[in-house]
């Protein structure tokens, strides 16, 4: 796959929250999309014993959700740990990972953020920037804003706002289990999003995008940390 002009990943904290505010007036918030016949997942792991980080992207066929493709990249920590530039810490092995797919996807789930991050710009919305693709940011819980809890069924939701802006949405993906926090990345409107994510979740609360490359960033680190 190809990517957009590549900034340096060699920044200081200061330079890497400028450029943060500089890209998120690029985000576009409307639907790009194209017809989607695959669906990529991604997630990142961190061993806990050493600096090795594992990174996954999982090809789903939108379809039947069956694993079309997978790329796994070992890579060690560059940047440091700061809350709101985990993107900086965690795409470089991505983007390995996505310069080796064979099955180029239509649009991308993260395992985080994407407008609803203090500068509005978190992982998906770079990772969308960078492969000029649809993104959707996809968390587990919060990073910020406040909400009212959604209804117990499938497909309820409320939404997420920080100051009066609305950057996400809190949607129940099965009946009576937590919500999680659906946000716009790159190239598609929150609306649209939320549905994805809930043709993507037909069985359990997460995705399948994040659900398989969750399990398969795991096991491969199972295996890292066996060595």
């Amino acid at each position: 796959m190809e990517l957009r002009a590549m900034h340096s990943w060699n920044l200081s904290e200061e330079e890497a929250v400028q450029l943060q505010q500089e890209l998120a007036r690029q985000v576009i918030a409307e639907d790009g999309l194209a017809d989607v016949q695959y669906v990529a997942g991604v997630d990142v792991a961190y061993s806990k014993h050493s600096d090795k980080l594992i990174a996954a992207v999982v090809i789903l066929d939108a379809k039947s959700l069956k694993v079309a493709e997978s790329v796994v990249v070992e890579d060690h920590v560059q940047f440091p740990y700061i809350p709101g530039l985990f993107s900086f810490r965690e795409l470089p092995p991505v983007i390995q990972a996505f310069q080796q797919i064979k099955t180029p996807p239509q649009l991308i789930v993260c395992d985080g953020q994407g407008l609803a991050h203090p500068r509005r710009f978190g992982l998906a919305s770079h990772l969308g920037l960078l492969l000029d693709m649809p993104t959707i940011g996809c968390g587990k819980t919060r990073l910020l804003g406040e909400f009212e809890k959604p209804g117990a069924d499938r497909g309820a939701m409320s939404p997420l706002i920080d100051h009066g802006e609305v950057i996400g949405s809190v949607l129940r993906t099965q009946d009576g289990i937590k919500p999680i926090f659906v946000s716009v990345g790159h190239k598609i409107s929150l609306a649209t999003a939320c549905d994805w994510i809930l043709k993507l979740a037909p069985r359990y609360r997460l995705p399948e995008t994040t659900r398989q490359a969750d399990q398969l960033v795991n096991r491969v680190l199972s295996g890292v940390g066996s060595d």
